[in-house]
């Protein structure tokens, strides 16, 4: 089986490319820009069948679907990073949106029947309010950042692309999922970086924090990949599944484990550069429907996710 990660060399593409890699006869294509950084996929290169191609372009993804003609395709490339979407509304709504365009228009050009799933996100609930908790699928989509607005965008372009033209499209929504090789601007991982700075005396015992009220919902990207296959084994297309475990941690827990994995001493201090013109203050969700489909539970528990966080940047600052 031929299978096509667009955002390969990304967070969650290069934990899905090692997911793919440990099947029998799957063949793992991925496409990347030219700029991208290879770091995250450095090890499995020798495994991989890359193309260089921007979604942005339609001309280049035409070409490299019709080459891979994959029979899956997992759509990962995006702006993924909510506060960028702050400083660069137009960039996000282009990538991702238009991005995701492009790759359907080749699929219809090329005349290829693949199983694509579209890795929404929980951001797409926004505003949401404390009797919709947890957040079942039927739930009102209010997005509270130009990011959020995006992966709607996304989310109802596979929606009409399935009604319109039969194109099978798995709409997941997944809820905050992290581990190794997390970006460091994301605020778990940028904790952990900072502890293991600390740890080694490269930066002052001072840890800068933005809201520590939020709350969230974690699974293990390692989790959250093995989730991303059963979609494309065991959901309707057309549908739309949330990718959660059903458990929220504030963000002051999150830091307060990873500083009990630590014997260092700090004082916390609030960033203004880290606060949001508007927060979604609880993605709290209801897995029910996707667990029913296709038998997924979440198997590492978010204290290990934190430990094994930690461990990486150690490895690396």
């Amino acid at each position: 089986m031929r299978v096509l990660i667009t955002g390969i060399t990304g967070f969650v593409g290069s934990h899905l490319a090692e997911y793919l890699l440990k099947m029998k006869d799957v063949e793992v294509w991925g496409i990347e820009r030219w700029r991208s950084s290879k770091t995250n996929i450095e090890h499995l290169k020798q495994q991989l069948k890359i193309i260089e191609c921007d979604l942005k372009d339609a001309t280049s993804i035409e070409k490299a679907v019709r080459e891979i003609k994959p029979e899956k395709i997992f759509h990962l490339a995006a702006q993924s990073f909510v506060p960028t979407s702050w400083h660069a509304p137009a960039e996000t709504i282009s990538t991702n949106i238009i991005g995701q365009l492009n790759l359907f228009e080749a699929v219809r050009e090329t005349g290829i029947d693949p199983v694509i799933q579209i890795a929404g996100s929980s951001e797409e609930y926004g505003m949401v309010y404390p009797n919709e908790i947890p957040i079942k699928e039927t739930n009102p989509l209010r997005p509270l950042s130009p990011y959020g607005v995006s992966k709607v965008g996304q989310d109802m372009l596979g929606y009409q692309y399935f009604m319109s033209y039969n194109i099978k499209v798995i709409r997941t929504r997944g809820f905050n999922h992290t581990g190794p090789r997390r970006g460091d601007v994301f605020v778990e991982s940028n904790f952990a970086q900072q502890v293991a700075k600390i740890e080694k005396g490269l930066q002052e015992p001072i840890i800068r924090v933005g809201n520590l009220e939020a709350r969230r919902d974690y699974t293990d990207v390692r989790d959250m990949v093995r989730a991303y296959w059963l979609a494309t084994e065991k959901c309707k297309p057309g549908e739309e599944y949330n990718i959660c475990t059903g458990i929220d941690w504030t963000i002051q827990k999150v830091l307060d484990t990873l500083l009990s994995k630590s014997n260092i001493k700090v004082e916390v201090k609030p960033d203004p550069a880290r606060m949001r013109p508007s927060d979604v203050m609880v993605l709290l969700g209801d897995n029910t429907k996707f667990c029913a489909a296709t038998g997924w539970k979440p198997e590492i528990p978010f204290e290990q996710t934190l430990s094994d966080l930690l461990n990486y940047w150690r490895e690396r600052v």
